[in-house]
């Protein structure tokens, strides 16, 4: 899984609520849409709406903590982990394991507010992303379509430019570079090969 990529988000909202059953549930959202990243190592990235609706109809996604597979909050396939879009991003909620560890390690530092940034861990589905220049001549990468992993919260909200994410990147400026005649069809062959 050397072509996942995880972006964090410093999130209003990522609340604990009781639910009926006495319960806790997490809800929050993991990504937002249609807002702008850091620099994240010469290019800036966005979300568009509906990057996840394929991901959410087909995925089977984990809640995890902290993206550690040692700790599972929840889980898509057996319905511990629901996830939509909203018109604000990638709604999540996660009915959380009673547990002592879960209590401790998850829940109290959320309630104190220690914790409150989440995180999703993807990869780009073929065709799933556009690169193009902003007005500023900034370099935009639109993610359109992703498969998604996991969904986090997370202690330390770090955007990180993957292997993958760069060489995308890298392939998309050779292609911007190369003449517009007669080699085009090679850069495109060139980008499509780095993906």
């Amino acid at each position: 899984m050397s072509d996942v990529e995880r972006r964090a988000f410093a999130v209003n909202g990522l609340e604990l609520r009781a639910a009926d059953d006495g319960k806790r549930r997490l809800v929050g959202h993991a990504a937002v849409f249609n807002s702008l990243s850091e620099d994240l190592g010469g290019f800036r990235e966005q979300i568009a709406p509906g990057a996840f609706a394929e991901a959410i109809d087909k995925d089977d996604v984990r809640a995890l903590f902290n993206h550690d597979p040692n700790f599972v909050l929840g889980r898509t396939a057996s319905k511990t982990l629901r996830l939509s879009e909203d018109a604000r991003g990638l709604l999540i909620e996660i009915d959380l394991p009673d547990t002592q560890t879960v209590r401790d390690l998850v829940v109290a530092p959320i309630e104190r507010g220690d914790v409150s940034q989440m995180s999703f861990g993807f990869s780009v589905r073929p065709g799933g992303q556009d690169w193009a220049k902003d007005d500023e001549g900034r370099t935009i990468r639109t993610l359109k379509r992703v498969r998604l992993f996991d969904v986090s919260p997370v202690t330390y909200p770090a955007y990180h430019a993957t292997d993958v994410a760069v060489r995308s990147l890298r392939a998309w400026q050779a292609a911007e570079r190369a003449p517009r005649r007669g080699n085009l069809t090679k850069a495109l062959a060139a980008q499509a090969e780095a993906l």
